[in-house]
């Protein structure tokens, strides 16, 4: 067995300090259960953030004419035609901790079937990120993936 040092010691105390510190702000930082207060958007400065998104929406793969309007939350309002509904969608995806602004991944297995030429773009900020995502209809990923965000994206027959 090796003898004890002082300099042994002192970096034995320093490395348990250094975990214990961690460990606490690791709790600190952890998220809590999302209840309706925790889905208000906070900044860096724990200052009150409003989501705002521009959708711009085509039928036809963006080679003609398209749609576009702002969808303000936190209070519901913009040019977007059911603000109420689709910041109700947004907040409660946020309560499962689902961010429906995520790409489909580059492996994911997707069913081959076509939903339309329908695509839509989505920028702004929401939950104090910035957000600048496309949506296509292209196959059975791509569908679910709009399908989730519907109100916010139009509804399709597809």
């Amino acid at each position: 067995m090796k003898p004890v040092t002082e300099r042994r010691l002192f970096l034995t105390a320093v490395a348990s300090t250094v975990t214990s510190v961690a460990a606490s702000l690791g709790a600190l930082a952890a998220p809590a259960a999302a209840a309706p207060a925790d889905l208000i958007a906070r900044d860096h400065l724990g200052l009150v953030t409003r989501d705002h998104l521009k959708v711009t929406y085509s039928e036809n793969d963006g080679a003609a004419a398209h749609t576009t309007y702002e969808l303000d939350c936190g209070p519901a309002g913009g040019s977007h035609p059911a603000p109420a509904k689709a910041c109700e969608r947004l907040d409660g995806l946020a309560a499962e901790g689902t961010d429906p602004f995520t790409p489909v991944a580059r492996d994911a297995m997707c069913t081959q079937v076509y939903g339309g030429a329908q695509t839509a773009h989505v920028t702004g900020t929401w939950r104090g990120r910035t957000v600048d995502a496309t949506f296509k209809r292209t196959d059975g990923c791509q569908i679910s993936r709009w399908n989730t965000l519907v109100p916010v994206l139009p509804p399709t027959d597809a």
